[in-house]
């Protein structure tokens, strides 16, 4: 099945400044470039980076000629700003390809390598053949949660005030590293998400998010440490 590759950056980030192409680790090209290495020997069709961003069109230039498959889409504006809503972004994507999957990822991801690219594709075409209709990342969730309205923990399971951790209701944290999914649902659904998703499972380490100026410097401690 073909599979495109959605990496979308913006400019303007407001809680990391420049987090998508300041420099990171040994990369120049910060984030963004590394991201880029990470994708560029997978085997998907094509890697559509989508921004509005022109120092990400810079660091995209300069693997240009490493990266045969890449695409560079300049976004709108008003679909590349902290107030576009992620609806509207979903709906977006699948006019940029006409390939039958896309693997949406982002590169605040990271610890998610070529490797772990290579897998989550194993398993979302092992999924589809067993009924599963896209595939989302998840860390899974099993401690003490709290609903201050409740006054109470909100996924206990039986009566017993301060179960075992592990006995507690086992729930996912969507990480948003990775996302398969076919374009149809795009188009039918304006989700990029199916009605009954693989959950590919991860690990606090290579799921490693950068949302805060405190996660790129521990991500950027952590990768050198691991990789």
């Amino acid at each position: 099945m073909s599979i495109s590759v959605f990496l979308p950056t913006r400019k303007g980030s407001e809680r990391v400044k420049n987090k998508n192409t300041r420099k990171f680790s040994n990369f120049e090209g910060g984030l963004l470039e590394l991201k880029l290495i990470q994708l560029k020997n997978l085997p998907v069709d094509e890697i559509i980076l989508s921004t509005n961003d022109e120092e990400s069109l810079a660091v995209a230039k300069n693997l240009d000629s490493e990266i045969s498959n890449l695409i560079i889409d300049k976004r709108p504006n008003h679909l590349a700003s902290s107030s576009t809503s992620l609806t509207n972004l979903i709906e977006y994507v699948p006019g940029l390809t006409a390939n039958e999957n896309i693997l949406w990822t982002h590169v605040t991801s990271p610890m998610v390598d070529s490797e772990i690219y290579r897998n989550s594709i194993q398993q979302f075409n092992s999924a589809i053949n067993d009924g599963f209709d896209s595939l989302m990342s998840v860390n899974v969730f099993q401690n003490f949660l709290w609903d201050e309205k409740l006054n109470d923990l909100t996924n206990r399971e039986g009566n017993l005030r301060w179960p075992r951790t592990q006995d507690l209701k086992k729930l996912y944290e969507i990480n948003s590293a990775i996302f398969i999914t076919p374009r149809q649902i795009y188009l039918q659904n304006s989700d990029r998400v199916g009605k009954n998703p693989f959950l590919f499972k991860m690990n606090k380490l290579t799921s490693l998010d950068v949302d805060w100026e405190d996660d790129f410097k521990i991500a950027e401690v952590v990768y050198e440490k691991f990789r």
